[in-house]
């Protein structure tokens, strides 16, 4: 049996795989990733839970930068060390994977109806780029080496933010008053969602509304305002929308380029399937191919948007399966 978990900073979610099921499992359960000390009490409750499941393998995909079998998980307090997992939970074999590069595995699981696409592109034998705002901001590349795709991770969420017009330019100046180092992910992610809105705001560019005011108190804020923002029941919460989109179709091409993934653009995380029109009608893709001398080969990319909620999951068996 293979044990496979998406880490991330807002859930958890643990699953058992057969050896033969590449695209289901037999049973999971998410937990609140901020309630427990760390990843190994998760996987003992779990694995106390349904007692009778003998776990040869387990792979585990979380948000962060993988070291000798270790992780320092950037949106949560906890260090995760696969040896110490392995040992205290009775595995044999525990491997730690970067969540995005847990992603790039499992699009090889996913179904033609499991992608939205953004841009039809032209079909190239070539890297691929993956990209996910979510509780934070991940990426990642898939190597063509002339027959398959090699998965592989970065940390390219946290490069320097790099505005493109006056409007940007004055939100980097306010984001540096909170930030000693602004990225992407200060803007692309759940949190950045709601510095777009605290700086229009702020910044005297849209007033507020009482009741989203009302609303950040019981509900998540970036929830609310993309929720409000996609029914256009707020300006603000729109505006923020619409900044959010072009900026992240300005990351995906950045990193397009870096990857020159010209076999394909992936949009992973919880935000683009809540916001699929906004990403196809609004600024996403002016951005992605407003590239000057490479507009063309932008334009030739396929760009789509994962479905499947639970792609890291798979990913992470598949990861276990193939090279536990």
């Amino acid at each position: 049996m293979i044990l496979a978990g998406d880490i991330g900073g807002t859930k958890t979610h643990l699953a058992f795989f057969k050896e033969e099921e590449k695209s289901k499992w037999t049973i999971d359960t998410k937990y609140k990733s901020s309630k427990y000390e760390n990843l190994s009490h998760i996987v003992k409750e779990f694995l106390g839970a349904n007692p009778g499941y003998q776990v040869e393998r387990a792979c585990f995909g979380i948000a962060g930068p993988i070291q000798e079998g270790k992780c320092r998980a950037t949106n949560l307090p906890w260090v995760v060390d696969a040896k110490e997992i392995a040992k205290e939970n009775g595995i044999k074999v525990v491997s730690l994977i970067n969540d995005l590069e847990a992603n790039a595995y499992g699009l090889t699981n996913l179904n033609g109806d499991e992608f939205f696409t953004l841009n039809e592109g032209k079909h190239h034998e070539g890297n691929q780029a993956l990209i996910s705002a979510g509780t934070g901001l991940g990426e990642a590349g898939l190597f063509w080496d002339g027959k398959k795709h090699l998965p592989f991770a970065c940390e390219g969420g946290h490069c320097s933010f790099s505005p493109e017009n006056e409007l940007e330019i004055k939100l980097l100046r306010y984001l540096h008053k909170k930030y000693d180092h602004v990225s992407f992910e200060r803007i692309l992610s759940g949190p950045g969602v709601y510095n777009l809105y605290r700086f229009l705001i702020d910044e005297g560019i849209e007033r507020e509304k009482e009741s989203v005011k009302a609303a950040f108190e019981t509900t998540d804020p970036s929830k609310v305002i993309t929720e409000m923002g996609m029914k256009s029941a707020c300006p603000a919460c729109e505006k923020a929308l619409d900044m959010f989109a072009s900026i992240y179709g300005a990351e995906a091409a950045n990193l397009a380029l870096k990857m020159l993934a010209v076999g394909g653009v992936y949009i992973g995380g919880g935000i683009a399937p809540k916001i699929l029109n906004e990403l196809k009608e609004g600024g996403f893709m002016k951005r992605f191919i407003q590239k000057g001398r490479f507009t063309s080969l932008l334009l030739g990319i396929p760009v789509k948007v994962i479905l499947n909620e639970n792609t890291a999951l798979l990913g992470a068996a598949h990861y276990a399966r193939e090279h536990g």
